[in-house]
């Protein structure tokens, strides 16, 4: 059953409420079933909220700021996702603002979903509503936006539900739309037009992207559930508002009027409101901006709600010169509500603070302490055994450690039905312990991640190569892994160096262990280092080569079919190339800034651009691109060159998908594909003799992802509408082993690889592809080849070199092989193009099956890594 079954709409305080019955999707396109999983990373990426039920024991969410929402399984201690089925044409709904568990029938469960309230996300916003704790969802469209990754998102919980009569909701809004209030369990909703403050606080009114001058609005709603008796709605609610003068407001009758807190600090903006029930307290934490990256000054204060007193408990006051934070994350131990702990909502260096008290707020204690600088004494061990890189492959100096305690840590929570067990939200994780109360008893609690099944990366790029680890991936903020196990952790990230996100990835079609990656980073932290990076052994390790003045952003990279070479086109710099890795580069003339850049598969000196609509091909190694003739093409797109055929590509963007099988010279538009996101490859069909093409397009106007076996003549739907994961398709290949595999990025929900459940099938090969681009080589008697030494990078003990092999004469010869003699005692290691051996000093490398055949004037090479001291030889070639 679908899960989107009733859609209402409402505008403002006038009720419009339509039902629409919304119906799968009817499409002429055949299906195939398929099997879905995450290639497991766990995390990598914010968790601003964590929500237990105060009723049901291990009932447990956590919202995501991209990524959807998640329900905890206590039997396996890991989360389930919940807005799979979240697609193309609302992919916003997965950036979770607030999320708010129903106290009384605690299978309802709420979220306030929209990504942007800027022109980013097309969509208004909406209130998502289950009975069934997340496995089905009914949808309430809201008259504006939200931004579940806007700043101040991890403020909140900004939706709760009445704990007296569960059929009341309140949600605060942000940019002005002020407070809001439905009374059948978030099927429609109207505003609360006596609530006087809809938040003016932005971080940078001005900023034109429209993206610093969100204002978060109305941030918390918390229930005094003592006002009122079971069945009657609660009369006294708390709401905390994003304006530094006036933060509190509260009601005592149901939301008929409203007044300002008297007496509520001023300054600074309530974070959290949390409410002791027992003790008479309501406690807020405050920041001076809305996080979730700043905050550097703030407070926490007790309000006595039978008293109207206000006391300052800040661990740290603001008026302290010690004070460098703000403060969030603020959590009550419901078995002994005495007991409180809070987080610096910021606090980079040297590591996160979390202060825990036993009284009230009368004294506290810290996580770690000062002891004689640099050094720190800590009140927990870390254990990330299970998610190793979460040290980020940093080896830092004291005073700070690695793995660090958090960052960004709005959502500290104690299990309200267990003082041992707390979990806590991070920029890259969820971590937990369930041992703290090893705190108060003088001992240490162990901490550990709590992040499995939660995968929240956003995948830039992915490459499935024929040989090594089945999947290299390329992802933002964390860098991207070699997947060994596709089930398993990856041990680290990529490292030497470290982008913070690897933008593009690619690998020698044909001798496979040779990559190459280019990414981000913030240069000033990094001056030395290079946007790209390359490998030898599959991706295990990396070395940086040089770079062109200018670069700051990594854009797109590409490997010769046999890696002797590589184009570059750095974002916002002029495509360059290099033989060899990265020694130097020069200007690949002809190919516009910007370029997405391809290699052909089979050809080593045949590389491709897409730009602007028009198709640029070289063909010699990317010295110099030309524009096809080929027009019509979109704009902007994704393109992929089928392996083992030359000459074939693929383009996929606005409007459809385009395929040539002359090099980009022409183009056919494949008919029926209104359009695509991008294209892929993978191990061909039983019987078939071309790839299977992977795609996430529109045809016949579903948008999902595809697979065809027969080169584009007709295609499968192999998702269905409860697995889209939003803007799904940045990323997109096939397995060359595993025939039906495909691998899928998405923005916020990690890694998807999916395989066939299906019966076997056997396709009747119909694709019979002959590649027209070649050249017919001048026949005469003349042969013979020289050898040129290329100097690569070099390490203490070891080096590279590249030899590039020139046939100099005038019909093309048919092998070669490359002799030398060492002066030392250098050894190959590795060697990719050609077939070395090696006896004492004596060096012999033959060609590689496939780059033997060299015409007149043509070139070809190899590389290799020896050990020694780098040492240039003379080099004697013989042709056959």
């Amino acid at each position: 059953m679908p899960k989107r079954l009733l859609v209402m709409l409402t505008a403002a305080a006038v009720l419009l409420v339509a039902a629409v019955v919304r119906m799968s999707p009817v499409s002429a396109v055949a299906s195939d079933p398929y099997a879905f999983k995450n290639v497991r990373i766990d995390g990598g990426g914010f968790v601003p909220g964590i929500v237990f039920n105060p009723t049901e024991r291990n009932l447990i969410y956590a919202r995501t700021d991209i990524g959807g929402a998640y329900r905890w399984n206590q039997s396996t201690k890991s989360w389930t996702p919940l807005l799979d089925w979240v697609g193309w044409d609302k992919w916003g709904y997965n950036g979770v603002i607030s999320l708010a568990t129903d106290p009384v029938q605690t299978n309802r469960v709420y979220a306030a979903v929209g990504m942007y309230t800027n022109s980013w996300d097309p969509n208004n916003g909406a209130i998502l509503r289950s009975t069934d704790k997340g496995d089905t969802w009914q949808v309430t469209p809201l008259p504006f936006k939200l931004g579940g990754n806007m700043p101040g998102r991890g403020m909140g919980e900004a939706l709760s539900v009445d704990p007296n009569d569960n059929r009341v909701l309140y949600f605060g809004a942000p940019n002005g739309n002020g407070l809001w209030r439905s009374t059948d369990h978030g099927a429609t909703w109207s505003k609360v037009t006596s609530f006087p403050n809809a938040g003016d606080y932005a971080q940078d009114p001005n900023d034109p992207n429209g993206y610093l001058s969100h204002r978060p609005g109305v941030v918390w709603v918390t229930f005094d559930k003592r006002s009122s008796a079971s069945g009657s709605a609660t009369r006294t609610i708390y709401v905390g508002v994003a304006d530094k003068e006036n933060t509190v407001y509260r009601t005592t009758d149901g939301g008929a009027t409203w007044s300002r807190l008297a007496g509520q600090p001023t300054g600074y903006i309530a974070h959290k409101g949390v409410l002791d029930t027992v003790n008479g307290y309501l406690y807020i934490a405050t920041s001076d901006t809305g996080g979730p990256y700043d905050g550097g000054k703030g407070d926490v204060w007790r309000y006595a709600t039978a008293t109207g007193a206000w006391t300052q408990i800040s661990p740290v006051p603001s008026s302290s010169s010690d004070d460098y934070f703000g403060y969030s994350g603020l959590t009550i131990d419901r078995q002994n509500p005495e007991t409180i702990m809070v987080a610096t909502q910021i606090s980079w260096w040297p590591d996160v603070i979390f202060f825990r008290s036993t009284d009230s707020g009368a004294t506290w204690t810290r996580v770690w302490d000062w002891t004689s600088y640099p050094d720190r004494s800590f009140r927990y061990t870390m254990n990330i055994s299970e998610n190793p890189w979460l040290t980020f492959g940093t080896n830092p100096q004291l005073p700070e450690v690695a793995p660090k305690l958090g960052w960004m840590t709005e959502s500290l929570e104690i299990d309200p039905f267990d003082s041992n067990r707390m979990m806590y939200g991070t920029g890259a994780t969820i971590y937990g312990t369930e041992n703290l109360t090893q705190w108060d008893s003088g001992g240490k609690f162990t901490i550990r991640p709590m992040a499995r099944g939660l995968e929240e990366t956003a995948v830039l790029d992915l490459i499935s190569p024929p040989s090594g680890a089945p999947l290299i991936s390329g992802l933002g903020d964390i860098a991207g892994f070699r997947h060994t196990d596709l089930d398993a952790v990856p041990s680290m990230m990529f490292t030497q160096p470290t982008f913070t996100s690897t933008t593009s990835l690619d690998y020698a079609e044909k001798a496979p262990s040779i990559m190459v990656r280019a990414g981000n980073f913030t240069d000033a932290d990094r001056p030395n280092d290079s946007h790209v990076a390359f490998s030898t052994d599959g991706g295990a390790n990396w070395f940086q080569g040089t770079e062109p003045g200018g670069v700051n952003e990594g854009g797109t990279v590409a490997a010769a079919a046999d890696g002797s070479r590589f184009v570059w086109a750095p974002k916002g710099v002029t495509p360059v190339y290099s033989v060899g890795y990265g020694n130097s580069w020069q200007t690949a003339s002809g190919l516009p800034t910007d370029a997405v850049v391809e290699s052909d598969r089979v050809n080593p000196m045949t590389f491709y651009g897409l730009s602007g609509g028009r198709l640029y091909r070289s063909t010699n190694g990317g010295a110099t691109f030309t524009a096809t003739a080929a027009t019509g093409l979109p704009t902007t797109g994704k393109f992929k060159a089928v392996p083992g055929v030359e000459g074939d590509l693929w383009v996929a963007g606005e409007g459809g998908i385009w395929h040539s099988t002359n090099g980009g010279a022409s183009f056919t538009k494949l008919s029926g594909i209104t359009n695509a996101v991008n294209v892929g490859f993978g191990k061909a069909a039983p019987g078939a003799t071309y790839q299977a093409v992977f795609a996430v397009a529109t045809i016949d106007g579903v948008t999902g992802l595809y697979r065809s076996d027969d080169g584009g003549s007709s295609w499968l739907r192999i998702n269905d509408d409860e697995h889209q994961w939003g803007n799904m398709g940045e990323a997109l290949t096939g397995d060359p082993r595993v025939y039906g595999r495909v691998y899928l990025g998405t923005n916020g929900r990690g890694i998807i690889y999916g395989d066939r459940t299906g019966p076997p099938i056997t396709v009747t090969p119909t694709v019979s592809v002959t590649p027209t681009v070649s050249v017919t080589p001048t026949v005469s008697p003349e042969t013979g080849c020289t050898a040129t030494y290329g100097p690569g990078n070099s390490w203490p003990g070891g080096f590279q070199a590249n030899v590039t092999i020139k046939n100099t004469g005038t019909s093309a010869i048919s092998g070669w092989k490359v002799t030398w003699t060492w002066p030392g005692s250098q050894q190959i290691t590795n060697l990719w193009g050609g077939t070395p051996t090696q006896s004492g000093t004596s060096v012999t490398v033959t060609n590689a099956g496939y780059n033997g055949n060299v015409g007149p004037g043509a070139t070809t090479s190899f590389g290799f890594n020896a050990t020694g001291t780098t040492t240039q030889p003379t080099l004697t070639c013989t042709s056959a």
